[in-house]
């Protein structure tokens, strides 16, 4: 099961997440990821103490670097960079998250690699864009994805401090976006025969991500109200707690359509003739008392009795809130294919899985994240023998 870009040979000059992230997407997929890393590594790398792990796993960073061939190169000295442009002249792409001014130092900007290659697929992923006054400014995500781009602002409430994204989000949503890019890249070469700059960026992902809100207030100059729990104007469209502690998201978008269903849920029925209910409009002007009323309601059941509840009405569209312990022990979780096990020296790891699957050329992971340098002499190996063809 070797993916749907087996064969493709990809060349990863990545540091943290998201440029790693990319490459590790391609190769779950099935190329050949060659990590260039720096003679103390990838910094992320460090991830585990960061994190305060006690155990000698690095979980982050196995996500990101799976089925990848590690190689050290001092960029810094003229022979590493030799060797790094050898390996990227066999390449189908050169993926990076370092940069541009960086790069352009060591003579790997998109600029200078393409015209000595120009088929060449060049992955830049960025924080900001490649254009601009901030062009090459330092970003995580939490600095480009998060805050800049409105994210953080629409998720505080009302005079509350911002929320902390947890680690990663964006750089994994910018990864994906890179790997699609990648991919859509080389099917336009099959057509033209010609390589070319595909790029994104953080902020831009994260602007993608609230595109409702931007998009809104672009085109009328009117904000998305931000919904407050207590006062939803759609109560079907809310959260709520059980007599367990646990919470669950009611669903029901199209409100009309869904009340019947609640109704018979919360063993109201009378509910359906009550005139400060019985249409969206009226449940949206009596919508502070209506959610008090299930409030009571949904306290006096745990959440498992809700959810045998729920489920027997096929028009209540509703969701736990899942702790990331439910998740794990969630059987829909494992039969979508939410966990793969990535080979190892003793047998296996369970890993999370990258979200796509292929039905004609599935994917498999095929080892654990290398050790710093593993493949350095393997890999200078082939180069020797490729010159020598």
């Amino acid at each position: 099961m070797a993916g749907p870009v087996d064969g493709i040979n990809v060349v990863e000059l990545g540091v943290w997440v998201a440029g790693p992230a990319a490459g590790g997407i391609l190769a779950d997929w099935g190329a050949d990821v060659i990590k260039i890393e720096p003679p103390r590594g990838d910094p992320a790398r460090t991830f585990s103490r960061m994190f305060g792990s006690d155990v000698d796993l690095n979980p982050a960073f196995e996500m990101d670097n799976r089925s990848k061939r590690s190689i050290i190169l001092d960029l810094r000295a003229q022979e590493g960079r030799a060797v790094a442009l050898d390996l990227i002249a066999a390449a189908d792409v050169f993926l990076t998250n370092v940069r541009p001014a960086a790069l352009q130092r060591l003579g790997l900007d998109y600029e200078t690699v393409s015209a000595q290659h120009p088929r060449l697929i060049y992955g830049l992923l960025t924080g900001y864009g490649t254009a601009g006054p901030d062009a090459d400014k330092a970003a995580y995500d939490v600095a480009a994805y998060w805050a800049r781009s409105g994210i953080a602002s629409l998720l505080s409430g009302p005079g509350s401090p911002p929320p902390f994204q947890r680690s990663g989000m964006g750089d994994h949503l910018a990864g994906m976006n890179l790997a699609a890019g990648i991919c859509a890249a080389l099917y336009a070469r099959e057509k033209t025969g010609a390589g070319q700059l595909v790029s994104t960026s953080l902020y831009r992902t994260g602007a993608y991500t609230v595109s409702f809100d931007l998009n809104m207030f672009l085109l009328t100059g009117q904000p998305i109200a931000i919904g407050q729990r207590d006062t939803m104007r759609n109560p079907l469209m809310n959260n709520y707690a059980t007599g367990d502690g646990r919470h669950f998201w009611l669903v029901g978008l199209e409100s009309d359509r869904h009340w019947p269903a609640l109704c018979r849920a919360v063993e109201h029925p009378d509910w359906q003739g009550d005139e400060r209910y019985s249409d969206a409009a009226s449940r949206a002007r009596n919508a502070t008392e209506l959610i008090a009323e299930l409030d009571e309601i949904f306290a006096t059941k745990p959440l498992d009795a809700w959810a045998r509840i729920f489920d027997a009405e096929p028009e209540i569209f509703w969701s736990p809130i899942n702790t990331i312990e439910d998740v794990l022990a969630d059987e829909q979780f494992h039969s979508g294919g939410g966990v793969v096990s990535v080979p190892d020296d003793d047998g296996t790891l369970p890993m999370i899985a990258t979200p796509v699957d292929f039905d004609g050329t599935p994917w498999t992971p095929r080892s654990v994240a290398p050790g710093l340098g593993e493949h350095t002499e393997e890999i200078l190996a082939e180069l020797k023998t490729a010159r020598n063809l």
